[in-house]
């Protein structure tokens, strides 16, 4: 099976679920944005994820697609060290409008509590991977009908 090439940002650019692996080995879905060539992913002190980053910055990230009926199977897996950095809202707002929606008022109040809570007080930061790998693949296949 080979792989064809894609464009990997108007990939990474949809709504999809990402799996975070810290070292643990520990593995959980996260939302993220795609911007500036890194992954963008919200955490704070009341995760564990923060204290694995803290404590082993090495991370991988897989953002997958299958779909079954068209066929389509697409991935992006990446790899580097994680960075901890200061939260900005201009950036917050833009990753959960791609899930969410752009109207704030239908949104649960936990994730517009991200935007509008005290970031120094919340603890609010941003995981960033830029990584050091990044492996995309297509292994798409033609569906045949039945």
């Amino acid at each position: 099976m080979t792989s064809r090439s894609f464009d990997v940002d108007t990939f990474l650019q949809q709504p999809l679920t990402a799996r975070l692996a810290t070292n643990g080995p520990t593995v959980r879905p996260v939302w993220f944005l795609w911007e500036d060539g890194a992954f963008w992913v919200l955490t704070g002190p009341w995760t564990r994820l923060f204290d694995r980053v803290k404590n082993d910055p090495k991370v991988a990230l897989v953002v997958d697609e299958c779909d079954l009926v068209t066929g389509r199977v697409r991935q992006a897996i990446a790899r580097g060290r994680a960075e901890l950095v200061p939260f900005d809202v201009p950036r917050g707002r833009r990753k959960l409008v791609r899930y969410l929606g752009v109207d704030e008022a239908l949104w649960d109040a936990r994730f517009a509590g991200y935007l509008y809570d005290n970031p120094d007080q919340r603890g609010t930061m941003w995981l960033r991977l830029r990584p050091a790998s990044l492996k995309v693949q297509d292994l798409s296949y033609a569906v045949v009908p039945s």
